[in-house]
């Protein structure tokens, strides 16, 4: 299937150096509500990328589900394939496709666990149905069918009917701590405008890049 003539021409709204704010995690969350504001779907899915120990790179969407001045907090099994990537190797790259909006922000960092104290704190507050889900998957393990999981998922309904869900101890979150983030902005003619925030000793330095 030739693609050569699908394309797009980008408007002209552009990204100014003096429009950005000069901690990168505020320039974040500002392009944020505006994708909230403008109804973007799922304005907090983002591409997480990690390397196996061969080195092969796997992409997948996972939700973000914090973020503050120290990093972007995701969810998952502590058990999983990207779990194990994360602990041979920690540095992971993010990123925030805002096609509509002709936006991205990719993120470069190394992601660490967070404490289980704020595990906890999020797991209580999901739905009832989420947090069974966690117990039910042995997440990226293969399974034989479906059917297993719904069999599993009513036993656990059982087990649980009666009390609270426990945080299960193969559960939890990670921080993604960033070194580098790249606010990204198409541009007419694909000159598009690229700014990065790198992290140095004395703070975040901010670079144009061409396009």
């Amino acid at each position: 299937m030739d693609l050569s003539d699908f394309r797009k021409e980008y408007s002209s709204r552009g990204l100014r150096r003096e429009d950005l704010e000069s901690e990168p995690l505020a320039q974040f969350e500002h392009w944020f509500h505006q994708a909230i504001e403008l109804e973007i779907p799922e304005p907090n899915a983002m591409s997480l990328a990690t390397v196996d120990p061969d080195g092969m790179p796997l992409l997948r969407t996972v939700l973000l589900k914090y973020f503050d001045a120290s990093g972007f907090v995701f969810f998952t099994n502590y058990e999983s394939r990207k779990a194990a990537h994360i602990a041979a190797n920690p540095r992971v790259s993010l990123m925030f496709p805002w096609v509509t909006l002709e936006r991205q922000v990719i993120v470069q960092g190394r992601a660490e666990k967070i404490s289980t104290a704020e595990s906890l704190k999020y797991f209580t507050s999901r739905p009832r149905e989420s947090r069974l889900g966690a117990w039910v998957s042995s997440q990226s393990s293969v399974i034989s069918s479906r059917k297993l999981l719904m069999q599993k998922l009513s036993e656990l309904k059982e087990k649980f009917a009666h009390g609270d869900i426990p945080l299960p101890s193969f559960w939890g979150g990670y921080r993604v701590v960033p070194e580098t983030i790249e606010f990204w902005q198409g541009g007419p003619a694909r000159l598009h405008d690229r700014f990065l925030y790198r992290r140095g000793d004395s703070g975040w330095r901010i670079e144009r890049l061409s396009p």
